[in-house]
């Protein structure tokens, strides 16, 4: 089916909205619903980036551009997820679920989060409890389109694709607090280096904030308000973590590398972009493609042997229908935990070679150990749920 098959006039596009699509529209209608998803999350993720960059320039405003960005692309979310489940189009009901309550946590976030600035001030730290409220209702709607694209979609290489984009989306949900510390580091540097990057007004504000006059305590407690420990083990425990997910849903050799090299490929031409109309820069998180890379490879040399009982090559949605065999889960758990281990280690490596040649945030080499911890939960638990399974 094409998109031929679509409304060509605008009382038929009405008359789609009121009634939903009949059988021979539902295909083309169900692609170009979730072209539009692409399309949101597009224009979020690009407002998201420049708003970072903003808060590090200047004082905070509601209507900046980089939030009238983002909210062109939530207003696409809104109609998208009320279109969809009004009608059940291209989802189910786990899917449907994720996608209206990921949407009404994000919309509650928004006068929550301005309530909290009216209140706190500058509240600069993308690690507050307001903000947490947005990422977290952006996941859930991630989460839900990720299920609802898959089980709507034929089997394909575009449908492989597109799902590796929505998780990518999702990793850069994933990782957007922890680019308050690759924007603080550069900007408590430019500011000892007498030349900050931030305008005074912003300084001013947020040392006031806490009593003080412009100065280097002032200056470090905006631009890194959290230790050094966040960054490694929400890199390792959260980011890495994603990229397992991906792997196993999605189920293509080789999706965690080519998520996180597209990710890291985007940040690049972002930051020459906002470097070159003056926004302040950050340090990209190059140390994320060594542990992408032995996820990948985890996957690989298991399935490779044959052992899908430990690795499944493919495992999407659908495989959560059936019973589940009780035979090598301990085995599975045992991969994961190894896996995890790898990547970690080969993460910290990373890091500690970035910082050697570019730098990076600070870290503290010892909470790895958090990441390791919350990483090898996590896979085991993806593991477990991902294994195949014996038919009814």
């Amino acid at each position: 089916m094409t998109t031929q098959t679509l409304p060509r006039t605008t009382s038929a596009w009405v008359g789609l909205a009121r009634t939903g699509p009949d059988a021979a529209q539902a295909p083309a209608v169900v692609a170009a619903v979730y072209r539009l998803w692409l399309v949101a999350f597009a224009l979020k993720m690009l407002g998201s980036s420049w708003d970072m960059s903003w808060h590090f320039k200047w004082l905070r405003d509601d209507l900046a551009p980089p939030h009238l960005l983002n909210t062109a692309g939530t207003v696409i979310v809104v109609v998208l997820v009320l279109f969809q489940a009004y009608h059940d189009v291209g989802v189910d009901a786990l899917a449907k679920r994720l996608m209206v309550g990921g949407t009404a946590t994000f919309l509650v976030a928004i006068p929550i989060d301005i309530l909290n600035h009216r209140i706190n001030g500058l509240d600069i730290t993308a690690w507050s409890a307001s903000h947490a409220l947005l990422y977290i209702g952006t996941a859930f709607m991630l989460l839900g389109v990720a299920r609802g694209y898959w089980i709507s979609t034929p089997p394909s290489r575009a449908r492989v694709l597109i799902s590796a984009a929505i998780w990518g989306f999702f990793l850069e949900n994933v990782l957007f607090p922890s680019q308050h510390q690759e924007y603080g580091v550069l900007s408590l540097e430019s500011w000892r280096a007498g030349a900050p990057t931030a305008e005074p007004i912003l300084l001013e504000f947020a040392a006031g904030q806490i009593g003080r006059q412009v100065d280097d305590i002032a200056v470090q407690g905006f631009a890194l308000p959290v230790g050094p420990w966040v960054y490694p083990a929400w890199v390792v425990g959260a980011a890495l973590l994603t990229l397992v997910a991906a792997r196993a849903f999605v189920g293509a050799r080789w999706t965690a590398t080519a998520i996180a090299a597209s990710y890291l490929a985007y940040r690049l031409v972002m930051w020459g972009l906002l470097a070159g109309t003056g926004f302040p820069k950050s340090i990209p998180p190059f140390l994320l493609l060594a542990g992408a890379v032995v996820i990948d490879l985890v996957f690989l040399a298991f399935a490779a042997r044959g052992a899908k009982a430990l690795i499944p090559r493919q495992a999407g949605p659908e495989r959560l229908t059936v019973k589940t065999s009780g035979s090598g889960l301990v085995p599975a758990l045992a991969v994961a935990v190894l896996g995890a281990a790898i990547a970690t280690a080969a993460t910290a490596g990373a890091a500690w070679l970035q910082d050697f040649v570019i730098g990076t945030p600070p870290i503290d080499y010892a909470a790895f150990g958090y990441g390791f911890a919350a990483l090898a939960l996590g896979w085991a638990l993806i593991a477990a749920v991902t294994r195949p399974r014996q038919a009814a």
